[in-house]
């Protein structure tokens, strides 16, 4: 009878530590949609928002420095990322055929690089990313996080579709959609200004 109690409150003991740790890793896991839901001050740019400005870029990397308002008439794909990011590396080479697929016919790219880590803060460690990710379009190093606050941006990767006239009309966060995502770019391209 007593190992049975023994027994009993060993698996009672261990079924409460799996329910609190679940709720400690819950608090710090949040699926965007109940992010959103939690603080609408927090969730990223709305579709149909005119695009903030690149504000507070320390570098501009591959480009002269550029403006949201210089870039009317083109279509605009802001790409944040961070160059150990897994997931960001995964996109990177949809977003390298876009660029190289569409920047003749209106397509701009800008990579806005806000560092997840303090070693990524290094200008020099992103250049050599750049190089060895062979990235050719403007990389924006956002280092004190000026534009993702703009955006108010959440994740890495993320995609903010900017149309010809400066407004963000399409939004992507994480990997996959890819052909959604190019669809999107062309019909872009397509519309008049």
């Amino acid at each position: 009878m007593l190992s049975r109690l023994k027994t009993s409150a060993t698996v009672a003991l261990f079924a409460a530590s799996v329910a609190a740790g679940a709720a400690a890793i819950a608090t710090f896991v949040v699926s965007p949609a109940a992010s959103a839901a939690a603080s609408p001050a927090a969730n990223p740019v709305d579709n149909g928002t005119t695009a903030p400005e690149f504000t507070g870029i320390d570098k501009w990397l591959n480009s002269d420095p550029l403006t949201i308002q210089q870039l009317r008439g083109k279509v605009v794909l802001v790409d944040f990322w961070t160059y150990t990011c897994i997931n960001c590396i995964h996109v990177l080479p949809y977003v390298k055929t876009w660029n190289q697929k569409y920047k003749d016919q209106g397509l701009v790219v800008v990579g806005v690089h806000t560092p997840e880590y303090p070693f990524e803060r290094s200008t020099d460690n992103v250049k050599t990313a750049i190089k060895r990710f062979d990235i050719t379009y403007p990389v924006a190093q956002d280092n004190s996080y000026a534009t993702w606050r703009a955006y108010d941006n959440q994740y890495w990767p993320a995609f903010y579709l900017i149309d010809k006239k400066g407004h963000v009309v399409y939004t992507h966060f994480g990997e996959g959609d890819y052909g959604q995502t190019e669809a999107k770019i062309k019909a872009l391209l397509a519309e008049n200004s």
